[in-house]
């Protein structure tokens, strides 16, 4: 009984005991819930009250999207209309920065490199030039090919900020036709953006020829799409359309056939090939050799497609452009100061020999001489001694300044052509040669000029400036590509101030070139009779240059031309057969 008890009455005890501890709980309990709710509603006043117009801002950007919509570039077409520049449908890779965080974007970047051929460095270093928190798409890769976009759109489905979208893309239907002259497209570069605030990231411009020259008319004007996008970025309705304006179409003063005829003819070889209308100037073909394809800066260039293009010699390099000694093509330019000068008739005559000594040096003719002759035949048979002797006559003044005049230097405007990298010939005078090399002017100095040698330069170029004249009846073309500048004020031909005897004699020696003297090739019946000169310029310690210059047909000429094979040879030999399967092509209607 006493032990029973004793248990009942510690169990009473017991039970008072809690009864009393009991409200404690309750408190600290409440206390934890409200804290917590205190932190909870602190933290929400600061979200919708402090940072609300931010988050609003952010929501509203997550969910309202501006897509821009590129314009297409205008097609380039040759004369005949053949396309030579022209746009196709193609798929590109976006990125929208703000989808992912820094470090998001680094893991999705290494996923999405192998898909698209570009390296995560590159993906990367996009996103950074336009800011991990920029609400416009950047472009990563263009041109991506069908299994390429099948592979990213399922790989990259559960991805936020990654798109792709068809757009329109540059390609060359001729491949490295005309390479140098309609250059090359790429996206505008940091540099390019600064420069010009209009462009939109991402826009596509020239980079070289007349891509870069007309870039303006031939880019047009970006549009935009203002869309609503769901939480996984698909888009459910259109809110606003501004439409892109396609970049104006031009016309070209190029053949596309006459220049794959000039390319064709050069081959592999380094030189150039120009091609004028000869009553117009406007440019019919320009070849440049070694050349490219300007098809792959449509996309991402490859490594292996760029260290092909390194291991030739300067393919970029448009030659037609560049200073060559021109030999004896420069005959003409001597032939026309004797003349224009007044120290010579059209029908005087001077005797020839084997050799001629000035200044205790000689300077040697071709054979044994060619007896008394006049300028038609001196032409004919490219006799040293006879232009020795007019170059002494007239001098180095004379010279150049005829030469300027039959567009040899910066009479020849290279503003009107539009393309860069181009440089002028170069006729020096005895007062350029001090200021240049600090040396007087000798005797010698005027010999050689007067065959095309020494320090004189001529790019292909102006040697079809200059026979584009004789042929014309004495007028200096203005080179153009543009179909739209042709018989305009800007290009209109200016007289070059021979008279028309002078012309006549010289035009007449250029046919007798063809007909019995060093460019006979061009005789083999295939062709109209045609004038030319041929050249052949010294180059110290390696193989001369071959150059030939002419025009076609001889009676009522339409196109001029000149050709330069460097290390070729002779010219007879090299760049005559280039002219004939050019001349080949023109006159095959």
């Amino acid at each position: 009984m006493v032990t029973g008890q004793t248990s009942f009455f510690s169990k009473i005890s017991t039970n008072k005991t809690d009864t009393k501890r009991s409200p404690i709980r309750p408190f600290v309990v409440m206390s934890i819930v409200t804290l917590l709710m205190g932190v909870c509603g602190a933290r929400l006043a600061q979200l919708q009250i402090v940072e609300g117009e931010d988050y609003r801002q952010r929501a509203e950007d997550n969910r309202i999207r501006l897509i821009p919509i590129p314009a297409a570039r205008g097609n380039l077409v040759d004369r005949k209309g053949k396309l030579m520049a022209a746009n196709r449908l193609a798929r590109a890779v976006y990125l929208w920065p703000r989808e992912q965080g820094k470090d998001q974007w680094q893991e999705t970047a290494k996923k999405l490199s192998p898909l698209i051929d570009v390296s995560p460095e590159e993906i990367l270093k996009k996103i950074e030039e336009t800011g991990y928190t920029s609400g416009m798409p950047v472009r990563i890769a263009q041109r991506i090919d069908p299994e390429a976009f099948v592979t990213i759109a399922e790989a990259m489905a559960d991805i936020p900020g990654i798109e792709v979208r068809a757009e329109s893309s540059r390609y060359y239907p001729e491949g490295n036709t005309g390479a140098h002259v309609l250059g090359y497209i790429g996206e505008a570069t940091q540099e390019d953006l600064m420069a010009n605030p209009d462009y939109p990231m991402g826009i596509i411009i020239g980079k070289m020829g007349i891509e870069k020259t007309i870039n303006p008319q031939l880019t047009g004007v970006w549009g935009n799409r203002l869309v609503e996008v769901n939480a996984n970025g698909e888009e459910i309705r259109e809110l606003g359309v501004r439409s892109a304006i396609s970049g104006e179409p031009l016309k070209l003063t190029l053949d596309a056939e006459v220049q794959k005829a000039a390319e064709r003819a050069l081959g592999s070889r380094r030189g150039a090939v120009v091609v004028l209308d000869v009553k117009t100037g406007g440019v019919l073909a320009m070849a440049s050799g070694p050349s490219f394809d300007p098809n792959i800066f449509t996309r991402n260039v490859k490594a292996a497609e760029w260290q092909r293009l390194q291991e030739l010699e300067n393919p970029f390099l448009n030659r037609a452009l560049q200073g060559y000694p021109p030999g004896s093509t420069f005959k003409m330019v001597t032939a026309a100061a004797g003349i224009g000068t007044g120290k010579y008739h059209p029908d005087s005559y001077l005797g020839t020999s084997s050799y001629i000594v000035v200044g205790g040096i000689a300077f040697h003719e071709h054979s044994g001489g060619y007896g008394v002759i006049g300028f038609r035949d001196a032409l004919a048979y490219s006799s040293n001694t006879f232009f020795y002797q007019v170059g002494m006559e007239v001098g180095p003044e004379a010279i150049a300044e005829w030469g300027g005049k039959l567009g040899i230097g910066e009479s020849t405007s290279l503003d009107i052509l539009g393309l860069d990298g181009g440089t002028h010939g170069m006729i020096p005078t005895p007062e350029e040669k001090l200021r240049m090399f600090n040396e007087p002017w000798y005797a010698g100095d005027s010999v050689t000029m007067g065959i095309g040698q020494g320090m004189v330069l001529c790019t292909p170029l102006e040697l079809a400036v200059m026979s584009a004249a004789f042929a014309n009846g004495g007028n200096r073309v203005k080179p153009h590509f543009l179909a739209s500048q042709s018989n305009t004020p800007l290009t209109k031909p200016e007289p070059v101030g021979l008279s028309p005897e002078a012309i006549s004699v010289i035009k007449e020696g250029m046919v007798a070139v063809v007909q019995k003297g060093t460019a006979r090739v061009l005789n083999d019946g295939t062709i109209p009779l045609s004038g030319g000169k041929t050249g052949t310029s010294e180059v110290l310690g390696q193989p001369s240059h071959a150059l030939f210059v002419g025009f076609a047909p001889a009676v009522n000429p339409e196109i001029s031309i000149a050709v330069v094979v460097e290390n070729g040879g002779y010219g007879g030999v090299a760049a005559a057969p280039v002219a004939l399967e050019v001349y080949r092509t023109y006159f095959k209607k």
